[in-house]
């Protein structure tokens, strides 16, 4: 496929959400841009938030990642469900109480100013890591099939990547994002259901013969008993309840899609229905990594060095030019939603948290929205530099690195708002970023010697368990003598 092909369907496809933006953020106003004047239909939130949620790193890293975990990811998607459960349960009721508009703001009610700023602090860490690696995927494959052929710098790649984002969720924040999101997850889905057409026609074969393949291969299995392995089922599962709480349910970018429902019911039963269709979506994609997998056997294709870029150098290069189009419709539509909402977060998040925008009487309207542009545009450029730094340190699967870091950073906060949720103390806030230093850090030395300390065991995802663990540990050695605590 050439690449002038290629790079004008990713400009039509752009211009499509720029008409979009056009239609919802005139007249956007700060309120509209941080939670969509608590307007947004519980519904269009729900099938906007599978797009959001699974991203180009789902789309593009996890097929290839069913060549070395088979289908053991579908342990860690059935956890999800336990977590969104525990978020539209505990969490939802929470927000909607305190009438928050950054969720970092509970810590502040709850334990004070030091113990607020550093769970803002690690969403802020988390998000630019997470972001940048989502985004890293989609501009490496337009680098690789188009740019590379031209002779365009990676950076510079990168660059357009932002700009574009930057222009079209300027204005109308997340109000503009609940609905792009929709249409992206609308794309993204057509492309992975005519992917595994394409492929089932390449090969001469029948859907159910296919299917049949599939789980007669070695590919399909999930659940994994021997309990050093980091992929044992009760690890997985375990890991997948806790990254659906700490990845969803604290994390701004997606709470505040949730706080945009008119009301708490509205926001619930965008979060159930979310949650069962992403089972569905994910079990496809890694039906999808199977017979991708299939088709390299039976056609003798060489597998590709990082197992990243089997989908799109199957979809491009041996597929159809149709097929190869519908990939990067998908993966774009899939990538678009984890840059546009980590931006809109970031900046809500700094906008509120650090610079304390909502208690500022002394700006008019006009001047926070000329704030809330230059910290827009700052964060662009911090996501820019990661991305390009990422590049050259990436050695593994995104979605496997992407867990990793999570880890570390939302460990933290999961610690944070476990004991405040769970218990009725106080603690010294000037001492809580001190254990929410030590506490990564005790993970990694733990992480890096487990076989050595704990008898061949290897840490998985579940390493996000263990930091909350330490974090919660080190909360309680710094309370103070109980008091009677509302959480409301």
């Amino acid at each position: 496929m050439r690449p002038s092909v290629i790079f004008i369907t990713f400009l039509i496809y752009t211009a499509f959400l720029f008409f979009i933006t056009w239609l919802t953020a005139r007249r956007a106003t700060n309120r509209a841009f941080f939670i969509g004047n608590k307007a947004s239909p519980w519904f269009v939130v729900a099938y906007g938030m599978i797009g959001a949620s699974m991203s180009g790193v789902t789309f593009m890293s996890v097929p290839g990642w069913v060549g070395q975990t088979q289908f053991s990811y579908m342990m860690v998607v059935i956890g999800y469900l336990f977590g969104y459960f525990t978020i539209a349960t505990v969490l939802l009721p929470l927000y909607y109480r305190l009438n928050l508009t950054s969720i970092y703001s509970y810590l502040e009610t709850r334990f004070g100013f030091w113990s607020y700023k550093t769970g803002a602090f690690y969403f802020i860490v988390s998000r630019v890591i997470g972001a940048s690696f989502r985004m890293f995927l989609v501009v490496n494959v337009l680098q690789i099939f188009v740019f590379d052929a031209w002779h365009v710098p990676f950076e510079v790649t990168v660059l357009i990547f932002i700009i574009l984002i930057l222009l079209y969720t300027f204005k109308g924040g997340i109000k503009t994002i609940i609905w792009t999101d929709t249409v992206q997850t609308t794309f993204m889905l057509l492309a992975l259901v005519f992917s595994i057409v394409f492929i089932v026609r390449k090969l001469g074969t029948t859907f159910p013969g296919l299917t049949f393949d599939v789980f007669h291969s070695g590919y399909c299995k999930m659940a994994f008993t021997d309990w050093h392995d980091k992929r044992f089922f009760l690890k997985e599962l375990l890991s997948g309840v806790f990254i659906a709480i700490v990845m969803t349910g604290l994390d701004q970018e997606m709470m505040q899609k949730n706080l945009s429902c008119r009301s708490l019911r509205d926001a619930q039963k965008n979060m159930f229905s979310f949650s069962f269709i992403m089972v569905i979506v994910n079990f496809m994609i890694l039906f999808l990594g199977a017979i991708l997998f299939i088709y390299a056997d039976r056609t003798g294709t060489s597998l590709p060095a990082r197992s990243d870029d089997l989908f799109p150098m199957i979809a491009i290069n041996y597929l159809s030019p149709v097929a190869g189009l519908v990939f990067l419709v998908g993966l774009i539509s899939a990538a678009y939603p984890s840059a546009d909402g980590a931006l809109t977060s970031l900046t809500t998040c700094f906008s509120i948290d650090f610079l304390g925008m909502n208690k500022n009487e002394r700006l008019t309207e006009r001047q926070k929205v000329h704030v809330r542009y230059l910290v827009h545009t700052g964060f662009a450029f911090v996501l820019l530099f990661v991305i390009v730094i990422f590049r050259i340190i990436n050695d593994r699967a995104v979605i496997d690195k992407l867990f990793t870091v999570a880890g570390y950073t939302y460990g933290p906060l999961l610690g944070l708002y476990a004991f405040g949720l769970f218990t009725p103390y106080k603690v010294k806030d000037q001492w809580v970023p001190i254990v929410a230093i030590i506490s990564p850090l005790l993970c990694y030395f733990l992480s890096s010697h487990s076989e050595i300390l704990l008898f061949g065991y290897k840490f998985g995802f579940e390493l996000l368990i263990l930091n909350g663990i330490i974090t919660f540990a080190g909360l309680l050695i710094l309370r103070k003598p109980k008091t009677n605590v509302s959480h409301d």
